[in-house]
């Protein structure tokens, strides 16, 4: 394996990878790719300057309007959550994954790398991608069975330098539609997360006083906040920082990973709780019932391909085109309510509502209302029978 193009972080997994790769696997000239999907500058910088020095080549590549554009506006149409969880980490891998393949590709690489363990979902959701090349994959951290706090002192001794300690261990993965937090004693479902974790919302208990946004939808993508408009990156960054001051976005939950194992996870995700919170509702406006119904069954089938990554299975791309056929009416706008870690759907107007003020009010008679009885004498008809049989 002279020549292995390597998907990196900067943090302490894929650190580590370098030395290893040269150390166990016979690698001559190790490339990394350090892909921007919203990560902090500082971040990147920080993984630019280790590269520098710990690698024999790097690439930072731009995909934040991509990301947008192609991976997180697609998530919003189809209200994407698996279990609770808004797909950030999730979403972001394939397209890692592939522009890692391209460096591969234009630098003739022999082999892949990623240092993903063999506990989590991350390694399925790179080599969902990476396997579809004929270059042989590479994961360290798997196939050598290590431990974080063995990386921890490897890389001391080598003297990489990671933010990773052992008295704050966190794992933390970062773009711009969430962070989570991961690691230590996070790992205990029954262990209260230290404020110290969160960096993008502040604890509700402290955040301020309600605020009321308005959100402007065309086609199912969010397009404008407070009547301005905004491109998607501007409009998701306005968000985080809106949301995160009112506590909004924080999820601690029990997860279901791919490999079945059961994983505590923590997650901020301040801008995807506002816009997947106001586009239902939106669609609940202009979608007739039947398609909200089958909508929903789409939305988690969707939900569950993204989260495995399997964004290439042909299922997805269908799955999509029924979701932008729905998405022809979901435009307008969506009033929320951000207060104390809540964010609430206020008032919400379309051209395209399914909505008649006159004809449900109670004080109308546009409607015969004699004419439901007709209605009322077959509805539940089975069931009466059946309590006669009974």
């Amino acid at each position: 394996m002279k020549k292995v193009v390597l998907a990196y972080s900067g943090g302490l997994d894929t650190s580590v990878c370098i030395p290893l790769l040269k150390e166990h696997y016979g690698c001559d000239y190790a490339i990394t790719v350090t892909v921007d999907v919203g990560q902090p500058e500082k971040e990147i910088e920080q993984a630019e300057k280790k590269a520098a020095v710990i690698s024999d080549k790097h690439y930072t590549i731009d995909a934040k309007d991509e990301f947008v554009n192609g991976y997180i506006f697609p998530l919003i149409k189809a209200n994407g959550s698996y279990e609770g969880y808004v797909l950030g980490t999730s979403i972001a891998r394939p397209l890692i994954a592939r522009k890692v393949v391209e460096i591969a590709q234009k630098e003739n690489a022999d082999a892949l790398c990623h240092g993903c363990t063999g506990k989590g979902n991350d390694q399925l959701r790179f080599e969902a991608v990476f396997r579809s090349t004929a270059l042989p994959v590479i994961a360290p951290m798997r196939d050598m069975n290590l431990t974080r706090d063995w990386e921890m002192e490897y890389a001391k001794k080598h003297g990489i330098p990671v933010a990773a300690t052992k008295s704050k261990p966190w794992s933390v993965d970062e773009n711009i539609w969430s962070r989570s937090i991961e690691g230590g004693r996070l790992e205990e479902p029954n262990f209260i997360p230290p404020e110290e974790i969160f960096e993008w919302t502040v604890s509700p208990e402290k955040s301020p006083g309600a605020e009321i946004i308005e959100l402007g939808f065309e086609k199912g993508i969010p397009a404008s906040l407070n009547g301005e408009g905004l491109d998607g990156v501007s409009l998701i960054r306005t968000l985080n920082k809106t949301g995160g001051a009112h506590g909004v976005g924080r999820t601690d939950m029990i997860e279901d990973r791919v490999l079945g194992l059961k994983a505590r996870e923590n997650y901020e995700h301040p801008a995807a709780t506002i816009l997947l919170t106001a586009h239902k509702d939106l669609e609940k406006l202009v979608l007739t019932r039947d398609e909200l119904r089958f909508k929903s069954l789409v939305d988690e089938t969707w939900s569950e391909l993204a989260y495995k990554g399997l964004v290439d299975e042909p299922l997805y791309s269908d799955l999509n085109a029924f979701i932008d056929k729905t998405q022809e009416r979901v435009s307008g706008n969506v009033k929320l309510r951000l207060y104390k870690g809540n964010a609430k759907v206020v008032a919400r107007d379309s051209p395209y509502a399914l909505y008649s003020a006159d004809l449900s009010s109670f004080d109308s008679k546009t409607i015969d209302q004699k004419d439901a009885e007709g209605y009322c004498k077959y509805h539940g008809f089975q069931a009466r029978l059946y309590k006669k049989m009974c």
